[in-house]
């Protein structure tokens, strides 16, 4: 198997083996702490850009099947692992983790220590790292990855450019694609929804053209002030018609109703991240994939009211504006990998809109 280097912004060198692609490449690098979900990690467009460093130790074991896909295109630039397997065993797998990535033109490195190298993610933070073939000369590529600006079309690069719709016989929702993952739209298809997804730059003029009973703002990745259109977008929105905002949704919610965000030191990536919900007292394991949180102390002088904590570290995960019908969390209750203990948020969002009496084109909902 040919030999690799994922080398760190900070100098730190790791020698692997290659699989996957035989294209170098660089990003951001991060850490997830599923022990399952692998195939579900990799195509979730909230990791558009970025390295993904597996912390369980066995990758590829159940291989990859054609019903775990979170987008059609997968975004990440790199995959980080301990060891993967070659000779997957599972009645649903259909192709290796190896042969996917080559097809995407995705690189990975296995052989690492990768508890090392998560240590040193929660120690310095995310930073920027490359993989390339192991006779490249370090220090050149160490100042070069000092010197490399990070990119901020993440969110243009995962959303769809044109609108289409999912049809249904229930409620109308527009669904604002930042990048989102198929286990949205599968909740709200399964509530018989009908959905109309529109790309991350469309207007709220042409979004109350579609006369919607509510607005979905879905995840996705990067900064959300990287986004300002949607920032417009949901301020014209907010009172007219109900919202509903997942990860970087809720980021944008919360900057359109006064608040601040701000980037973590190395973010939420896992499966199983308790989360206190402050209203009824009770506390949920939840999905969550995300670098940037909604700073608490801003949301003292909005409309916000704080409604569910992280209790690792008691960041903010849930909001909810005092006057308009308009609510988000942090993490992803649509799981894919996870619990689907917040399920129960999308049943939410419906009876928002059942019950909500803003008016939206000369229409009063009652």
């Amino acid at each position: 198997m040919k030999k690799r280097k994922l080398i760190l912004e900070d100098g730190t060198v790791f020698n692997g083996k290659a699989f996957g692609s035989d294209s170098e490449s660089s990003g951001e690098i991060v850490f997830n702490t599923g022990m399952t979900g692998y195939q579900e990690v990799i195509t979730d467009p909230s990791y558009c850009g970025q390295f993904v460093t597996l912390t369980y130790p066995l990758i590829g074991n159940y291989g990859i099947n054609r019903d775990d896909f979170e987008t059609v295109t997968p975004f990440i630039h790199g995959l980080v692992v301990k060891e993967f397997c070659e000779s997957p065993s599972n009645f649903r797998n259909e192709e290796t983790l190896d042969t996917f990535l080559k097809a995407h033109n995705i690189p990975g490195i296995a052989n690492i220590d990768t508890r090392k190298l998560t240590r040193i993610i929660r120690k310095h933070g995310t930073m920027r790292a490359v993989m390339v073939d192991e006779e490249k000369n370090e220090y050149k590529v160490i100042d070069q990855l000092r010197h490399a600006e990070m990119p901020r079309d993440q969110v243009k690069r995962t959303s769809t450019s044109k609108p289409y719709v999912v049809p249904g016989r229930g409620l109308r929702v527009v669904m604002v694609d930042f990048g989102a993952k198929h286990g949205i739209l599968r909740e709200l298809t399964k509530r018989d929804c009908h959905i109309t997804v529109v790309p991350h730059n469309y207007s709220a003029e042409a979004i109350l053209r579609l006369k919607p009973d509510g607005i979905m703002l879905t995840n996705g990745p990067g900064d959300p002030k990287d986004v300002p259109e949607a920032i417009d977008m949901i301020k014209q929105l907010l009172g007219q018609i109900p919202i509903f905002g997942i990860c970087l949704g809720h980021q944008l919610l919360a900057l359109a109703c006064g608040a601040n965000t701000e980037k973590m030191k190395f973010g939420h990536r896992g499966a199983n991240h308790p989360v206190k919900d402050l209203i009824a007292g009770k506390t949920y394991l939840t999905s969550q994939n995300h670098s940037y949180a909604v700073n608490a102390s801003s949301l003292l002088e909005t409309e916000l009211e704080l409604t569910q904590i992280a209790l690792n570290d008691e960041t903010v995960e849930g909001i909810r504006h005092t006057t308009f019908p308009a609510f988000s969390v942090q993490y992803h209750p649509e799981a894919s990998p996870g619990p689907e203990d917040t399920n129960y948020l999308f049943d939410e969002f419906l009876n928002l809109i059942k019950t909500s009496t803003v008016k939206q084109g000369g229409e009063v909902y009652a």
